[in-house]
């Protein structure tokens, strides 16, 4: 398959980089920063973006959404990625409506998708519990009681859950820490009894959440999949997350490239532009070769993704472990060719640096991805 973009996703991209550069600006996020706004990102945009038709693009189309695949949310991804815009399109539109599709009933389905699709619901996947990406070493548990389950334990770095209005949790209701059996995939309502949601300011300033479960009561029609056999519905889920933020990556150093090689035509020292300096046009040129290199086996992953999920996880790992090691490289190039006004917070390269560090841990970072690849477990 030809690693370029479609007429169609041509124009997807055009659209979606219109909407969000006019609305959305790197102004947009410092100033929701300077205001401690409390939701982290403004409903009023998301509103429109869901009208667009943005929020429904991996929604099937019975369920008033696009139907479109990995590749079409990469590109938005990107996108977004070039103005950091903060968004629940991650949290909601990729990783909740793909974990619905993939392992919902008909009823879920029906109960959730249309409103993902027009924006009027909002969820997240609560993964993680610890410091770094480790989807395996799942403890909260999951306790059968009556005719549902008992959620206790604690989960951290849940992107967008302070606002959600769904969130779907990963449990242990079988074995121990480690095990990829006896996982299992929950719908949870936040306003549950006995859970409690702590909204923690990311570096970057977007928002994450901490979410404390204690013996939260969820019945039987709230597991999305099969009970104990949930692994396989959960890492096909990451395994389009890790694109997506892959793809987010490559936006957000595309941008710090573009930022960066402007500066050295304009930045004059010695009479001449810093441009003109040998080494600078060296630095710059092997940053544009990292990031086409990247952007490429971006887009493979998500090539893979849409053709056989179950396949993609190699594909994958590569593309996020590169995505990382490119976007950290093209922030701490950008940072020190603009010099000691990189380092200044009323220039946006730190909100990009920032950006990068999150998005290099979220899903798993190079190490953990190249570990993968090492092994030969491929996840």
């Amino acid at each position: 398959m030809a690693l370029v973009l479609t007429e169609e996703q041509s124009m997807l991209r055009d659209s979606a980089r219109g909407l969000i550069s006019d609305k959305a600006p790197v102004a947009h996020l410092r100033g929701l920063r300077d205001a401690k706004d409390t939701t982290g990102f403004s409903r009023e945009f998301w509103t429109t973006f869901a009208e667009m038709g943005f929020s429904g693009l991996l929604v099937p189309d019975q369920f008033g959404g696009s139907g479109l695949g990995c590749v079409e949310a990469g590109i938005v991804m990107e996108e977004i990625g070039r103005t950091l815009m903060p968004s629940p399109f991650l949290s909601t539109s990729v990783l909740a409506a793909s974990a619905l599709s993939r392992g919902g009933s008909e009823a879920q389905k029906a109960q959730h998708m249309p409103k993902i699709a027009n924006g009027s619901l909002l969820a997240a996947l609560a993964i993680d519990e610890g410091a770094k990406h480790r989807p395996l070493q799942t403890k909260l548990q999951a306790t059968r009681a009556g005719n549902g389950f008992k959620l206790s334990g604690d989960k951290a770095f849940v992107v967008d859950g302070h606002t959600a209005d769904l969130l779907i949790v990963a449990a242990r209701s079988a074995g121990s820490a480690g095990d990829k059996n006896g996982l299992t995939l929950f719908l949870v309502d936040p306003k549950a009894k006995g859970l409690a949601v702590e909204r923690t300011a990311m570096v970057d300033s977007h928002n994450a959440a901490r979410i404390v479960f204690d013996n939260v009561e969820v019945n039987a029609d709230s597991v999305l999949g099969e009970v104990d056999q949930g692994f396989g519905l959960l890492e096909g889920v990451l395994n389009i997350g890790r694109g997506a933020v892959a793809s987010e990556m490559v936006g957000l150093s595309d941008e710090v490239f573009g930022r960066t090689v402007t500066y050295l035509k304009e930045r004059k020292q010695f009479g001449k532009a810093i441009g003109e300096f040998q080494a600078l046009q060296h630095r710059a040129a092997e940053l544009y070769i990292d990031i086409e290199i990247t952007r490429a086996a971006v887009l493979k992953a998500l090539q893979a993704l849409d053709t056989d999920i179950a396949k993609a996880a190699t594909a994958v790992s590569v593309a996020k472990a590169r995505a990382g090691t490119t976007a950290t490289r093209a922030v701490q190039e950008g940072v020190q060719m603009h010099g000691g006004m990189g380092m200044t917070d009323q220039f946006d390269i730190g909100f990009f640096m920032k950006r990068a560090r999150v998005c290099q841990e979220l899903f798993g970072d190079s190490n953990f991805h190249t570990d993968q690849l090492a092994s030969g477990k491929g996840y």
